[in-house]
């Protein structure tokens, strides 16, 4: 009997519709399209055809669907509730092109490591706006089995929404995904026929309104396509430890085609990444003592990150090869020691950029280590970093790119820490005036001074010299007042 009919008899759901012609067209990513027609989730794949891992839409039974990395597999490797079921690899993704209406109360996803391949960790991304930002929902997921086992997420949503399922670990084990089912109090959702694309000058969509919980955890946001704050002094309300509570410094988005401004969002950070020069434009991140307990070494295992888009430049760390630059770290491995995947998750390629060992080694690290002495004496930090111009100096003299052109090295590093007692609904108590705001602006060369309290400066002048909105989620109120400041240097 197929798995979903115990889920059907279980949770009264109803069948899904008869199926629809299927087609391979390719859209761009976050394109929405429209569905002309509507049918009942949950979404079988039985309807589908794609037999290759390249970007390309999919008309399944319920609507639209963007494939990147993913396919549909029906051999007999493929777990699946019937005959076919969504395949997906490193960085593959599933998404909704069209909308679900308002009120769904229930989602739920069955999934198993293809095959015998190694366990896969998947996420559910919601977006309410039309597929303009999104938001992952609870917690990351594991499918360790060979068999379809369900996960489940409840709430209320009082809007309309789509999804998006993506397979996160960096390892070379597929994910078999079957069976999204969509409830609302009345039985199973049916897509809305032409659902609205989203409209260029819609306001962002505050990341904090959780609606869908997984095991109790809310998710954490994603970008804004604009850096804008809250109108009219308004406090966003967002997920307290959020990695991007302060905003989105660029503007960043998901699409994998704004290669010099692709948001990549990991559990452990957040980062606008510029595939044209090989690094971060910044990277963003909170740090609280669950993140400092020390239950994991140091991995030490640089290597190149399969979960960028695959048309990305993979920097290795062989780039680095004789560059006379460090494998700076963007968000550090000792701001992640709770475990072996957090810290791991720092040493991606896509988290480094080249810098002076002094700088790195001297000035970048008492950095780091006072942030986190502070932590430990009771504050919190939301951390943002990133660098700008071209050209710095190693110990081999000066550079402007590195790995025959290909990886940039950057004249600037800038850092700026918001620092305000462990507590809850950070954004109204830093708005409140709760906060410090530590901001510092290096030099990129071996001739840093160790001391970086000689990097003091505003977040103000930071935002002048790279065009950053770095504090965006912020009444304009108290962006005005922060960000003019500069910092003693000195706890207080």
């Amino acid at each position: 009997m197929r798995y979903s009919l115990l889920l059907l008899a279980t949770f009264a759901l109803l069948a899904c519709s008869s199926p629809q012609t299927t087609s391979t067209a390719g859209t761009a990513a976050g394109a929405p399209t429209q569905p002309t027609q509507a049918a009942a989730f949950p979404e079988t794949f039985e309807s589908g055809s794609k037999g290759a891992y390249e970007p390309g839409t999919v008309d399944l039974a319920t609507g639209p669907w963007l494939f990147t990395d993913a396919l549909v597999g029906s051999t007999e490797q493929d777990h699946k509730d019937g005959a076919r079921a969504a395949r997906l690899r490193a960085g593959g993704r599933l998404t909704m092109q069209f909308d679900a209406p308002a009120g769904v109360r229930r989602i739920r996803v069955l999934a198993a490591a293809y095959g015998q391949d190694a366990p896969s960790t998947w996420e559910l991304w919601v977006s309410r706006d039309h597929g303009r930002t999104w938001r992952r929902q609870g917690l990351p997921q594991t499918a360790s089995e060979a068999t379809l086992r369900p996960a489940l997420f409840e709430g209320l949503a009082t809007e309309p929404l789509r999804l998006e399922l993506r397979k996160t670990d960096v390892g070379k084990g597929r994910l078999n995904l079957d069976d999204i089912s969509l409830e609302t109090g009345s039985g199973p959702v049916v897509a809305v026929p032409g659902s609205a694309a989203p409209s260029p000058s819609a306001p962002a969509q505050g990341a904090g309104d959780d609606y869908f919980k997984n095991r109790g955890n809310a998710g954490a946001p994603t970008s804004t396509p604009r850096p804008t704050g809250p109108a009219s002094g308004a406090v966003r309300t967002a997920a307290d430890d959020d990695n991007l509570l302060l905003g989105n410094p660029s503007g960043a988005t998901s699409d994998p085609a704004n290669t010099t401004n692709y948001l990549y969002i990991h559990p452990q950070y957040a980062t606008g990444y510029n595939a044209q020069r090989g690094i971060p434009v910044w990277t963003s991140w909170h740090v609280g003592r669950a993140d400092l307990t020390k239950a994991a070494p140091r991995q030490d295992d640089f290597r190149a990150d399969p979960g960028l888009p695959r048309q990305f430049y993979q920097v290795t760390p062989q780039s680095y090869a004789g560059s006379g630059f460090d494998k700076g770290h963007n968000c550090p491995s000792g701001d992640r020691t709770a475990s072996l995947d957090d810290n791991s998750a720092t040493f991606l390629m896509s988290n480094m950029v080249p810098q002076a060992p002094k700088n790195n080694q001297q000035t970048w690290a008492h950095l780091e280590e006072y942030t986190r002495a502070q932590v430990e004496r009771g504050q919190e930090a939301y951390v943002v970093m990133g660098s700008y111009g071209r050209g710095g100096t190693g110990k081999n003299g000066p550079a402007s790119t590195i790995d025959q052109g290909r990886v940039s090295v950057p004249a600037r590093m800038w850092k700026v820490v918001v620092f305000l007692p462990e507590g809850s609904n950070d954004l109204a108590r830093i708005a409140a005036g709760q906060a410090r705001v530590v901001a510092i602006d290096t030099p990129n060369n071996d001739g840093s001074n160790p001391s970086w309290e000689q990097y003091l400066t505003s977040v103000d002048k930071i935002e002048a010299a790279t065009g950053l909105d770095i504090l965006s989620a912020l009444p304009p109120a108290t962006q005005a007042q922060l960000q003019s400041r500069v910092d003693s240097g000195r706890a207080r």
